[in-house]
């Protein structure tokens, strides 16, 4: 007689991983290794997460990518003085995504709209 398979996420943990990205990402504003790790660990487990834990990865792969494509330009404006504004409105952006996502993953809802560029 053969066991039961072991399912991939425990009950109840469905949002694990995706709290962990979140955590990484937090971390990441004193320790930028850990957003790449946070970015790498939501494209290793998002084929195998739930669809609302699943949306949760992409939100957090988007806010990545996203958020390095805004401190690139504003890293390369900085010298007309533009670029210092958009630094501040990207980590404004950033924490709000963040918390927001964070916020849904601890009630254990999906997010709405995971590929916005929004909030």
């Amino acid at each position: 007689m053969s066991e039961a398979p072991t399912p991939a996420v425990r009950p109840g943990d469905e949002f694990g991983t995706a709290k962990l990205v979140y955590i990484l990402y937090f971390i990441g504003f004193v320790i930028g290794i850990t957003a790449i790790a946070g970015v790498v660990v939501a494209y290793l487990k998002r084929g195998e997460a739930t669809a609302a834990a699943a949306s949760h990865l992409t939100y957090l792969i988007r806010t990545f990518w996203i958020g390095i494509l805004f401190a690139v330009i504003g890293g390369i404006t900085t010298f007309i003085l533009i670029g210092v504004l958009i630094l501040l409105a990207t980590l404004v952006w950033l924490l709000i995504r963040l918390i927001k996502g964070f916020m849904l993953a601890m009630d254990g809802k999906p997010v709405p709209d995971p590929e916005t560029w929004l909030w």
